[in-house]
């Protein structure tokens, strides 16, 4: 028998591939599950449950999670990368990992196909496809949902003729839940004038009083917390999760292009991605110069949306990353933030390189590196080219 590997998450289209694959198509089906550190213990045992129930060869789950930190989101922090100045990216950027996985898996095991459950309409769709063809384009991609243009009622019907029962029911909000943040759809997002109510948000807000704490960088990464140190930097990110989130912070609509060309929009969590950003862009105002900021927010905002794509293996991302990894030698100091229910505030910074250093002059207040000649001279020549242009060609008006 011919070996597929199915790209497995333990939902309706993937249960309905899981059984579609071996009974309709004759393939010995083997389950692969990438995790990203979005799923806790339990849930990672349900799923590899009800994979069995569902009769597959057999089933992994892939542990991406620190190759998500390090080829990922370490520079998504570095690029305080934010799409449409909203969105920290948070499931299309774990695509990248999990494709990759996947597809190394099934070249591992001689796997004849790949296949992955994604639907015609999404942006999934693309980042996979195109993941699976860069890293195995030896293996035949299938997907059957969007080449067989199945309804939902269609898959369940299907696997109950195949005596396969679950609790299929449909959620009123769909929620993709990652370590970088947690996307929400449901009726609401299909529309451009609503927002999503309280409840549908995974996290509520229980927590009143406002709370101070520090985050510490060392050289552009979150290394400790409040004032304990972290050496992984996964853990630090679910600890400034676990303060932030009874306070509801980090939620917002986004509304963007997709890959296939048209718009979408989506509500997402991110207590902790949207504080580091934030965090960690004070820190670099403070530190950097202007055109190290400047340089930066232009690759920044082109690098987001390349990720975003799943153009992750574009040589340019590497050629980006190295500029990206190079600014951050002086990123280094602590970040003291406030917090408040559904909103937050960054106070203030503390560094050895800051570059807001009194000695040299306050702003609006004193001069102490230069004296009033410098400066009158210095707003002469300044201004010299254009004030040559306009005695030249006079005024356009």
């Amino acid at each position: 028998m011919k070996k597929v590997v199915l790209a497995f998450s333990g939902g309706l289209d993937t249960s309905y591939c899981a059984i579609y694959l071996a009974k309709e198509m004759g393939l010995e089906v083997h389950a692969a599950l990438a995790d990203t550190g979005g799923f806790t213990p339990e849930e990672l045992k349900k799923i590899k449950g009800r994979a069995l129930a569902l009769g597959v060869t057999s089933y992994v789950a892939l542990d991406v999670t620190g190759e998500y930190y390090r080829n990922q989101i370490r520079y998504m922090i570095y690029g305080n990368v934010l799409k449409n100045a909203t969105y920290p990216i948070s499931v299309s950027s774990e695509r990248i990992p999990q494709a990759s996985a996947i597809a190394g898996y099934a070249r591992e095991i001689g796997a004849d196909y790949l296949c992955h459950g994604s639907t015609g309409a999404g942006n999934d769709q693309i980042r996979f496809d195109m993941v699976f063809n860069i890293i195995a384009p030896e293996i035949e991609v299938i997907a059957l949902i969007r080449e067989k243009r199945l309804s939902r009622e269609e898959e369940i019907a299907y696997l109950r003729a195949n005596g396969v029962d679950f609790d299929f029911e449909k959620a009123l909000y769909s929620i993709n839940q990652g370590i970088w943040g947690t996307s929400v759809g449901g009726k609401e997002t299909l529309t451009s004038c609503e927002t999503l109510p309280e409840e549908a948000y995974p996290t509520q807000c229980t927590r009143q009083e406002p709370r101070r704490l520090t985050l510490d960088f060392e050289k552009g990464e979150l290394t400790g917390v409040d004032g304990h140190p972290y050496d992984n930097r996964i853990e630090a990110i679910r600890a400034l999760h676990n303060i932030a989130s009874p306070y509801a912070i980090g939620r917002d609509m986004h509304v963007g292009d997709t890959i296939i060309g048209i718009k979408g929009r989506v509500g997402f969590e991110a207590p902790a991605p949207l504080i580091i950003i934030k965090a960690h862009h004070t820190l670099e105002k403070h530190v950097l110069t202007k055109w190290q900021l400047f340089w930066k927010d232009q690759i920044s905002a082109f690098y987001g949306n390349h990720l975003h794509e799943g153009q992750y293996y574009d040589p340019v991302m590497r050629d980006m990353e190295a500029l990206l990894e190079k600014s951050q030698r002086n990123v280094t100091g602590k970040v003291i933030v406030e917090l408040h229910p559904y909103r937050f505030i960054v106070v203030g910074i503390e560094s050895p390189h800051d570059l807001m250093n009194n000695s040299f002059g306050a702003y609006g207040e004193m001069m102490e590196d230069w004296t009033s000649e410098d400066v009158k001279g210095f707003g002469k020549i300044l201004g010299n080219q254009t004030k040559i242009y306009y005695k030249v060609n006079g005024s356009e008006e």
